[in-house]
């Protein structure tokens, strides 16, 4: 280990020491007992996938532990330059640690940050940095800390994402991936910009009931095939639960609204089955404009609105929220 990092390994041990009430005089840092101790340290991070670096000011001179060669798929103990490093870490990352160690060099006292590199050998890879700036008269003489490997965390992170956002059967968004998407389409919504569309299928439960469920998840999939392919400017296609479906596309007039779900209603008009159970499927659609200075509870319950009328004539139905006089009230 290098002697500057041992110096902070001892350190360590010996706050390990103190918590434990041994008398730190009774025990030399060359003893027996600190060595298997400091042996002890260094094989719980390295089991832990941690390991400790230093960085001096201001001549950016580093030091790792051979964890940390590890993590970045470096050869061990090889020279160390710091441009060269950094440029392991991927764009977004590299821009967010320099304003983050600048921030903690300048006037802070240290920082974490979940960043991902490329290593050595070409693998992606996440790392948790953890830094403490020393300052001696106030002057940061060095910047020192942990990097664990963190990809296994974060894999897990991601895939749980993914399987709240992702519709099981359809492999659409969820019904919580589309309120996210539609709250951030309404607070960012300029006029003529974005619409919803609600749909839910005519005569699906009759496709459960007579054909089974099996058929009934093939319908709900070619149901989801067939609304991108009539909305290929939606930047959300979502099964809200059941046979219904939302969309959040791009839209410039309510006569824009009204081809597409003319397209989206005449797309979901299909034959489920064969003969003799054999059963025609069709759509109801309703939507609204995103209009700025309109809730999203307002605009959904709009489009919802117009989808049961579509559904009590037969046929698509669409009207425009309207925007709220703002200056209704004024002198």
């Amino acid at each position: 280990m290098p002697s500057s990092l041992q110096s902070h390994c001892e350190s360590q041990v010996d706050a390990m020491k103190v918590d434990a009430g041994e008398p730190l005089a009774d025990t030399p840092p060359n003893s027996e007992q600190f060595n298997r101790l400091q042996n002890l340290f260094d094989k719980s991070f390295k089991a832990a996938r941690v390991g400790i670096w230093e960085c001096t000011l201001p001549d950016e001179t580093l030091t790792w532990t051979d964890t940390v060669y590890e993590l970045f798929e470096l050869e061990p103990r090889s020279p160390l330059v710091r441009e060269a490093t950094v440029a392991l870490y991927l764009p977004e990352s590299r821009k967010k640690l320099t304003e983050v160690r600048n921030a903690a060099i300048k006037d802070g006292d240290g920082f974490t940050l979940d960043a991902q590199i490329v290593t050595g050998k070409g693998n992606l890879r996440w790392i948790r940095i953890t830094a403490i700036v020393e300052r001696i008269d106030g002057q940061p003489v060095r910047i020192f800390g942990m990097k664990q490997d963190i990809t296994a965390e974060k894999t897990l992170f991601e895939q749980t994402r993914r399987l709240a956002e992702t519709d099981p059967v359809t492999g659409l968004a969820s019904r919580t991936k589309f309120e996210a998407a539609f709250d951030e389409a309404v607070a960012a919504s300029s006029p003529g910009q974005k619409a919803l569309l609600l749909l839910d299928l005519d005569r699906f439960k009759a496709v459960n009931d007579r054909l089974g469920h099996q058929a009934g998840d093939t319908c709900l999939k070619d149901a989801g095939r067939r609304i991108a392919e009539a909305t290929p400017n939606a930047t959300v296609i979502a099964r809200l639960g059941g046979d219904e479906f939302a969309i959040i596309l791009d839209c410039e007039s309510v006569k824009s609204l009204n081809e597409a779900a003319r397209r989206v209603a005449n797309k979901l008009e299909w034959w489920v089955g064969s003969f003799p159970n054999k059963l025609k499927v069709s759509a109801s659609v309703g939507g609204a404009m995103i209009l700025p200075g309109v809730p999203a509870k307002d605009i959904f319950a709009e489009a919802d609105r117009a989808l049961y009328a579509a559904k009590a004539v037969g046929k698509t139905s669409l009207e425009l929220v309207p925007v709220p006089d703002k200056t209704a009230g004024v002198a």
